[in-house]
């Protein structure tokens, strides 16, 4: 198959790259003329991503199996990106850990597990992959938040709390890389049709309510991060169902939307 141009044999790094959103975002790339660098914690997984990806989209791909919730798991990476001399032109920062179920029934390792990945790892890896983009005055970043970054969400209030901290460092470095040629990129998708989701589901029955029609797409939601990427948008809210859903929040006063938030979970009970 011919190779698209977008990419200009520009290379794209996404974490988390092994199922569910971020191989649909690496599958996105690849068809966008993009080589890559998958990262997750399962090498041969990655393996069969990258052999599919080279063949349909005529890219280079590199495998970099890694636990980014481990301590200088980010810095061991850039490292390695270095010594290969591929210096990496838009970041992908996709991998990221759910649990859902009431706060205090959770052990603290469970917490910790979170914020170790959704949140250090994420930040470990923005502070050593920004720097050589700012340097050489061009590249992109794009952080995989969530809607749930926008509101309180009871039982999943660990995880929401970490997607808030993503989106609001995204707006923050937005500002502060006016003028370097480098821009980030929120993409905030909803519930959407995951491995994750799964998991997630077989360990809490309300997560099995879940009505159809809110679960979305990967594919759909790696089009949308794409594309806000490619053109420098801030924040990208796939789908018009949860953008009015994230519109209506903003205008809603915060304690109403705190027991809104909390009388939707306890019917589900």
């Amino acid at each position: 198959m011919a190779r698209k141009k977008d990419g200009s044999d520009q290379t794209a790094l996404v974490t988390g790259a092994s199922s569910g959103i971020g191989e649909a975002l690496a599958r996105r790339f690849a068809q966008g003329g993009y080589n890559l660098v998958l990262v997750a914690r399962s090498g041969d997984k990655l393996k069969s991503l990258a052999a599919t990806l080279s063949a349909a989209h005529g890219v280079k791909t590199w495998v970099a199996a890694s636990d980014l919730s481990q301590l200088d798991a980010a810095k061991k990476l850039a490292a390695s990106m270095k010594r290969a001399r591929r210096p990496i032109d838009v970041l992908v920062n996709n991998a990221g850990v759910l649990a859902h179920g009431s706060f205090v029934d959770m052990p603290a390792g469970r917490h910790r597990q979170l914020i170790d990945l959704n949140v250090a790892g994420l930040t470990a890896m923005l502070a050593h992959f920004l720097p050589p983009m700012v340097a050489r005055g061009r590249g992109r970043v794009l952080n995989v938040a969530s809607i749930a970054a926008f509101e309180p969400v009871p039982s999943l209030a660990t995880y929401a709390a970490t997607k808030a901290y993503v989106l609001s460092l995204t707006e923050s470095l937005s500002e502060e890389l006016k003028g370097t040629g480098v821009s980030i990129t929120a993409l905030c998708p909803g519930i959407t049709a995951t491995h994750m989701l799964d998991s997630a589901r077989r360990a809490s029955k309300e997560l099995t309510k879940l009505p159809g029609f809110v679960v979305g797409s990967a594919e759909a939601v790696a089009d949308e991060g794409f594309e806000a990427c490619v053109r420098g948008e801030v924040i990208r809210v796939p789908g018009a169902l949860n953008l009015a859903a994230i519109l209506a929040a903003r205008a809603t006063p915060k304690w109403l939307l705190r027991r809104v938030s909390g009388a939707v979970i306890r019917r589900m009970k």
